[in-house]
């Protein structure tokens, strides 16, 4: 099963919510496959088309420099390759084109927030001048490194990130991000297990923005749907034990548990199941959402689900392409987002006719469909004739319609729903 979800609202407005409601602005509106029901039909406001800015026709002679903090290292490294991937095949694209804008991409690794990794390489990436930077796939990471990104007049574009935290946060105009606030996942999430017809839940959920912030908006809408929380154990990035926060789960008897970790789930997971929990009660998200073959005992979470933002990359010209980049690849996660953040970027040069990172940021949201009421584009190539002639454009791309709000989020999401195998992998649910 997948979950599409279409957000109208403003960045700044999605605090409150009611049901599947944004208080007081506007529905978002959840369809999900489900056997003898049917999807409400989705709507959608028209694009702002006032205050566009103007796009210049004729030639481009333009070489764009770009790096990356994405996670080649830490409690996030399973997700590097597919984000890594999907920027190579996005800047492949790009410059094969040959529409008078040339891409260099610079990749340098994220970590996590137990070491000052992305600090040394936001360092390193501003003193090569980059105009810029896709990451990190962390939250926690990205707050880390926001400010010396932005106040470099540097654009911060994340593929994966998901706090809802970055929405109202300071950024001089210059964040922008492809992956929806966890206001959403949460709100899948919360009521994908009540659907499923537990009422307890409880929650283990990582101690930093992404983690509390998705708990908080699955404990709200599993609420919402009549359940009740008996158990949320918090804990630290780096923390080597976990017995307490087990002892109170078990204690507590929840229907279910909703583990909101990263790489962590690989310690907490087999410890939990064999406490005498059952395994396929378990809840899983975006951040540990991994090939756990190698990991965990066969059968050990089999029939447990898990929710992940973005279009599954399942048999098809992108997945194949993505492959050619890296042949290694087992998991997708991000690839989709990640290739967009880049073609955004791109586009958003283009039109600007400037590698300035302002100039670039000012653009963004106008190529994203956001504003402007341009004419929808599904790759670059046509993207970029499009503006060559002075036409505003809206980039429709691997993950999804995008539409990035006036403070970079994107307004239109999907949620897919996964559940694990025999062999503790997880397949998309059709």
């Amino acid at each position: 099963m997948s979950v599409f979800a279409k957000a109208t609202a403003s960045r700044s407005a999605r605090a409150a919510w009611t049901g599947i409601a944004i208080a007081g602005v506007s529905a978002l509106l959840l369809t999900a496959c489900s056997t003898g029901g049917t999807a409400p039909e989705e709507t959608e406001e028209p694009a702002d088309t006032g205050d566009a800015l103007a796009v210049e026709a004729g030639e481009r002679d333009l070489t764009l420099k770009v790096g990356t903090i994405l996670p080649q290292s830490g409690s996030l490294a399973f997700l590097g390759p597919p984000e890594e991937a999907g920027v190579a095949l996005a800047a492949q694209d790009i410059n094969e084109a040959d529409a008078g804008i040339q891409v260099e991409v610079v990749y340098r690794d994220s970590g996590d927030t137990t070491t000052d990794i992305a600090t040394v390489s936001v360092t390193d990436l501003l003193s090569q001048d980059v105009s810029a930077i896709v990451g990190a796939a962390s939250s926690g990471v990205s707050f880390t490194v926001i400010d010396q990104i932005t106040a470099a007049g540097v654009v911060h574009f994340s593929p994966a990130n998901t706090s809802p935290d970055f929405t109202d946060y300071e950024d001089n105009g210059l964040y922008f991000r492809t992956a929806p606030p966890d206001v959403l996942q949460g709100e899948v999430l919360g009521n994908l297990i009540a659907e499923d017809g537990a009422s307890t839940l409880g929650l283990l959920v990582l101690n930093d923005p992404y983690g509390t912030g998705l708990a908080e908006y699955t404990k709200q809408a599993f609420e919402a749907a009549g359940g009740e929380v008996v158990a949320e154990e918090l804990f630290n990035t780096g923390d080597s034990s976990f017995d307490s926060q087990l002892s109170s789960l078990n204690a507590a008897n929840p229907d279910a548990i909703a583990v909101i970790t990263f790489d962590e789930a690989k310690v907490v997971v087999p410890a939990l199941v064999g406490s005498g929990y059952p395994g396929d009660q378990l809840y899983f998200v975006d951040g540990n959402v991994a090939d756990y073959s190698a990991d965990f005992a066969p059968g050990l979470i089999a029939g447990a689900k898990g929710t992940l933002p973005g279009i599954y990359v399942g048999e098809g010209d992108f997945r194949e392409r993505l492959l050619e980049v890296d042949p290694d690849l087992t998991d997708f996660s991000y690839a989709g987002e990640s290739y967009d953040a880049l073609v955004l970027i791109a586009l958003a040069a283009y039109a600007a006719n400037s590698t300035e990172g302002t100039d670039i940021g000012e653009y963004l949201r106008q190529v994203s469909g956001g504003s402007g009421g341009g004419e929808k584009a599904e790759n670059f190539a046509d993207a970029a004739a499009l503006l060559a002639e002075g036409e505003q454009v809206d980039y429709d791309g691997q993950s999804g319609p995008i539409t990035l709000d006036e403070n970079g989020d994107p307004t239109e999401a999907t949620v897919s729903v996964y559940q694990a195998t025999e062999n503790n992998q997880f397949e998309f649910l059709q």
